[in-house]
């Protein structure tokens, strides 16, 4: 008899509730699934590793499946998720961002950037974010729901195909994936887990990036931080902190009132201790808010008595969004703020920012429509 993952194959899609696709179950229950659809067990890894093998996710596609059944195949376990509104490309070629309409008309964004040593997506974890941040394109819009497993990894398997077909300059495999999208990805908890582990697993059971080149940024929900130290993954760990200082943390970063910078360092080297990874510090550095030298000499404090030297500052150049009162700190102050963490005994460097002119700041491209 079919266990227990079938029964969510065969429900119709609802608003804020996505159709259950192959990449939201694990292997028992795409053999459950293929059983409740008539077929024989080994379509399971068949379909699995046209998935994630071959990056293919249209039946017709499939000619290793009989052509009589791929249509009711195509219906259960490879419902269109994500529709692609437009691509905006920049930077000769090598940044690319997408607009996905999702099956209830949600809007949600992933960025394709190819380097020279590697090419990463940044993908959406949910549609908008609730963290509310206020520099924050995203956080200015609010949480609109949470995305499925298979939303999550759609999207890198998106890219990956996109990458594989020449779609993007320069570019030969998707080699890294970060969760700095559209929202906070340790409130949809148990997805994020699910996704991770189809993205790091080899095929036919997920996509086969190596964990160590995937990242996944947290304002800092500390519970969750713990929590994702003791999955036993070895994922790199981000925290948007922005700040040293709780007064100014709890306005930047609202989240802070329950869970303060001290609680949040604390996950963070449990996260490290555990994972054996560095934790990337996310600073985001803001005209006359947090760049002055006396904030960048408290970061490297802090940062040295909660992490040792199992911290890296990454000071992002902020991309403000339209009518917003923030901007940017001018580059001299950038130059400053740098060599003062460093001085600190903290390693900081300046994130190479793409997109700019395609309103690559999270939230900006669907707040456009």
């Amino acid at each position: 008899m079919p266990g227990p993952s079938l029964p969510l194959v065969f429900d119709a899609p609802r608003r804020g509730r996505p159709p259950v696709h192959l990449a939201d179950l694990d292997a028992d229950g795409r053999v459950d699934a293929v059983v409740g659809l008539g077929l024989p067990r080994f379509r399971a890894d068949q379909l699995a590793r046209q998935y994630y093998g071959r990056l293919c996710a249209d039946p017709a596609e499939m000619t290793d499946l009989p052509a009589a059944v791929r249509e009711a195949v195509g219906q259960r376990l490879f419902p269109t998720l994500m529709t692609p509104v437009r691509h905006i490309a920049c930077d000769d070629g090598t940044t690319r961002k997408t607009l996905w309409r999702l099956h209830d008309g949600t809007m949600v964004e992933s960025v394709l950037m190819g380097y020279a040593d590697r090419t990463t997506v940044c993908v959406s974890s949910q549609a908008g974010c609730g963290m509310a941040c206020p520099f924050c394109a995203t956080g200015q819009g609010g949480l609109d729901r949470n995305l499925s497993t298979a939303e999550i990894v759609d999207q890198v398997r998106a890219a990956a195909r996109a990458v594989a077909d020449g779609e993007l300059a320069g570019a030969r495999r998707l080699s890294n994936v970060v969760f700095m999208g559209m929202g906070e990805p340790l409130a949809n908890y148990n997805r994020l887990r699910d996704a991770l582990l189809r993205i790091i697993s080899p095929a036919p059971d997920g996509l086969g990036i190596s964990q160590r080149s995937v990242t996944v940024s947290t304002v800092g929900l500390a519970p969750a931080i713990r929590r994702l130290a003791d999955e036993g993954l070895q994922v790199r760990l981000a925290v948007s902190l922005h700040t040293p200082d709780d007064e100014l943390r709890d306005t930047l970063v609202p989240v802070n009132n329950r869970w303060p910078i001290d609680e949040v360092l604390a996950a963070a080297r449990h996260y490290a201790d555990r994972s054996g990874r560095r934790v990337s510090i996310e600073y985001a550095l803001i005209r006359d808010v947090n760049d002055q030298p006396w904030r960048a000499r408290l970061l490297s404090t802090r940062l040295r008595q909660h992490l040792g030297n199992l911290a890296h500052v990454n000071v992002i150049p902020l991309n403000p969004t339209p009518g917003s009162e923030w901007d940017a700190a001018p580059k001299d102050v950038e130059r400053r703020f740098v060599a003062l963490v460093n001085e600190g005994g903290v390693a900081c460097t300046v994130r190479d920012t793409r997109g700019r002119e395609i309103s690559a700041a999270c939230g900006q491209l669907a707040a456009e429509g």
